[in-house]
């Protein structure tokens, strides 16, 4: 497959670092923005959890607007690709525990923080946690603080959702670069676009088959870390669930991280921490999700229930390679399903008890209403409203049950 995407956006983050590299340090010498710390949504243990977030100059991007001009959003845009980061900054995390102490985190050269917090006292009960971040050595000795959120999963949970976010869930066009680059520099959290149903679905999803599971979702995605206030705020606006968010680092020294690469390690690292869970995995066929998704079966054949894959590359040949892993998929004893619509993929978890059955009529209905069926919202703009077979390699269930 093409990776031109990876590559050309390789070769900007290669002339922005060196840039950079020249004129950070006079940058942060004569002051041009406050230091902030920006905190992640992370994911852990009762022993343990991994806290992320970055050391960097506060570009003070405005909060959105749906009334935004493009030229605000794009202004916005360069501001969150043109921050700087403070290189190696120290870091001290605390968990909010009675008897929490210090732990220091060292930043990396982009300034990222990425550190496995132990637990004192144990993360509980299952939830969402706050860390609390203070720079150790803030400039002009004026106090830098941020709160990191990380997820300790429910024990009613039966599974969890590892889910993209270009393409599967958020609408960017990630086949055509020219259309990608202006849904990321010209639109804003408030104005991008789910595909249709998608948040009902993974509120589904989220609840299990008896409403009441809290099914951990991790959104794992290629997309920069720098448009992280952008995605979580567009899952916010939508009523998506929450879930960690593990973006990528597109800065020089990690060009050589394909998508695949990045994908399959964070993914990896999660299925490492919860041995105990299996998951359902879902992407889209224009990158390189079946074919990620079809190794991680290999390696894990009884901890992934099921595959699904939004067809948003619909020619005969993608459709023919992603009908072999779909095979090798059966063989290792899961499910892919490629699938043109939301109500596909969730009809076929609904007929295997993943999600309760009555949940397909709010899915049905939510998906009406942005596709601007029911005149409730307007058109949404990118979607290929042209069906495609859904293709689905499972003994018990044919394509024709969730079609």
């Amino acid at each position: 497959m093409s990776h031109w995407r990876d590559d050309l956006l390789g070769l900007f983050g290669e002339i922005a670092w060196q840039a950079r590299r020249s004129a950070g340090a006079i940058g942060r010498a004569i002051d041009r923005d406050p230091i902030q710390i920006v905190g992640y949504r992370g994911y852990g243990t009762a022993e343990r959890a991994l806290v992320l977030g970055r050391v960097l100059q506060d570009e003070r991007v405005r909060a959105p607007n749906p009334a935004q001009s493009r030229w605000r959003n794009l202004v916005a845009s360069l501001q969150r690709l043109e921050s700087d980061p403070l290189p190696f900054a120290r870091v001290r995390a605390r968990a909010a525990h009675a008897d929490a102490r210090d732990h220091e985190i060292l930043a990396d050269e982009e300034g990222f923080l990425r550190h496995w917090l132990p637990a004192s006292t144990p993360f509980s009960p299952p939830g969402w946690h706050a860390v609390a971040l203070a720079l150790a050595d803030p400039p002009n000795g004026a106090s830098v603080r941020a709160t990191a959120q990380v997820l300790t999963p429910a024990t009613t949970a039966t599974f969890g959702v590892v889910s993209d976010m270009d393409d599967t869930v958020l609408q960017s066009e990630v086949t055509s670069f020219l259309r990608a680059a202006r849904m990321v520099l010209l639109e804003n959290a408030l104005t991008r676009l789910p595909f249709p149903g998608v948040a009902a679905f993974y509120r589904a999803l989220e609840r299990g088959a008896t409403g009441a599971e809290a099914n951990p979702i991790f959104y794992v995605s290629s997309s920069p870390w720098n448009l992280y206030d952008v995605i979580d705020g567009f899952l916010s606006a939508q009523k998506i669930p929450t879930g960690p968010l593990l973006l990528r680092d597109w800065d020089f020294g990690r060009l050589n991280e394909r998508h695949a690469r990045h994908k399959g390690t964070v993914i990896r690292e999660i299925f490492d921490t919860y041995p105990a869970l299996p998951f359902l995995l879902v992407g889209d066929s224009g990158q390189e999700d079946p074919e990620i998704y079809t190794e991680l079966v290999r390696e894990h054949p009884e901890r992934v229930r099921a595959v699904y894959i939004r067809n948003v590359a619909p020619n005969a040949e993608r459709t023919e390679r992603i009908q072999r892993l779909a095979r090798e998929v059966a063989d290792a004893g899961s499910t892919l399903v490629l699938a043109d619509d939301t109500l596909a993929a969730a009809t076929h978890a609904a007929l295997h008890g993943w999600i309760a059955s009555d949940a397909l009529d709010e899915i049905g209905g939510e998906k009406r209403e942005d596709e601007g069926v029911t005149g409730t919202k307007t058109d949404a703009p990118g979607v290929d409203t042209t069906r495609t077979p859904t293709v689905v390699v499972d003994p018990d269930i044919t394509s024709k049950d969730v079609t």
